[in-house]
């Protein structure tokens, strides 16, 4: 399993086997001045990402920033244990994001209420971050580096209100986390690009989700750095895509929220309906049942469903709260 891809401007992808899976999680390491990177994922893929620093000979003491798109374990969770080994590092963060990283309590409990007994395999140690090592960046904030390079952060809620997107000037690339998707790359190699939403629970805004696409736009982004997983040069197709999905999302939880009377059993039918669509859309495509793929995005589902059907209540309870009396 190769943990490095090399992505021309200066980037490279260390892979950290998030779930023990090639091309899930991984981390952007910016080969500039500063030295800087774009996510760390969990915990358990520290050793990974260290590994891959080792092979491009970059000792962790040079590593300048740490930047996080956003707040959630699968990209962040890891900071604090890879903090450890970067003495001179600071972390990058969303304004709403800072104190959580200073006290993680919870984070860790509202990962445990959507992992339950996985919590522990999936992102355990979760450490502190010191609050003089964070640096918090702000709408449209600039980080400067060499040769007049620069990175231009964006408030990009949607996935979360915690939420960045980060402009690479130097490869016109937008760092984008979660707000616009999902990478399936066990496609490749049939041929297939395949994005879908993330709607993970509990602050998925569609009409945020939306805006950000169009932003993305307005700047000019010509290629994409998924959270899950590599780059994209054909953003075009990415956004059309989720926003194909995204009432299919919608439309499809809103049938299990008005048809099941509990929140389980609502979720339980907003994924089965979203797989089986999915399954069926890929089987016209030459996908067999079977395919690997079929795992990861059973597990993307299961999660966006929760966060669909927490949408929805979250939305009902608005409205009543707005209804005259």
């Amino acid at each position: 399993m190769d943990t490095i891809s090399e992505l021309g401007f200066r980037i490279s992808l260390i892979d950290g086997f998030d779930l023990n899976r090639e091309h899930r999680t991984g981390t952007y390491l910016i080969h500039d001045t500063p030295l800087t990177i774009v996510e760390t994922s969990a915990s358990p893929s520290i050793p990974h990402l260290l590994k891959g620093l080792a092979e491009l000979n970059i000792n962790p003491a040079d590593i300048a920033y740490i930047i996080l798109t956003h707040i959630h374990l699968d990209h962040a969770g890891g900071a604090g244990l890879f903090l450890s080994h970067c003495p001179n590092a600071k972390v990058i963060v969303h304004p709403k994001g800072a104190r959580h990283l200073e006290d993680p309590s919870r984070l860790i409990a509202g990962a445990k209420a959507v992992y339950g007994d996985k919590f522990d395999e999936l992102f355990n140690p979760i450490l502190p971050i010191p609050k003089d090592k964070l640096i918090i960046k702000h709408d449209q904030d600039i980080l400067q580096l060499a040769n007049g390079a620069s990175l231009t952060f964006y408030d990009t809620p949607g996935h979360a209100n915690h939420h960045l997107s980060i402009f690479d000037s130097t490869s016109k690339g937008m760092f984008s986390g979660d707000t616009i998707g999902v990478y399936y790359r066990d496609l490749d190699e049939a041929g297939i690009e395949w994005y879908m939403p993330s709607t993970s629970p509990n602050q998925f805004n569609p009409t945020a989700m939306l805006a950000a696409i169009d932003l993305y736009r307005s700047i000019g982004v010509e290629r994409i750095y998924f959270g899950h997983y590599g780059v994209s040069d054909n953003p075009e197709e990415v956004y059309r895509q989720i926003q194909t999905w995204l009432p299919i999302y919608i439309e499809t939880a809103e049938s299990a929220f008005h048809s099941c009377s509990s929140f389980d059993e609502q979720v339980s039918m907003t994924q089965k309906t979203l797989y089986d669509k999915t399954r069926d859309l890929l089987a016209k495509q030459g996908i067999p049942a079977d395919h690997p793929v079929f795992e990861i995005i059973a597990l993307d589902l299961e999660v966006c469903s929760m966060g669909l059907i927490d949408y929805l209540m979250r939305k009902q309870k608005e409205e009543k709260i707005s209804k005259p009396l």
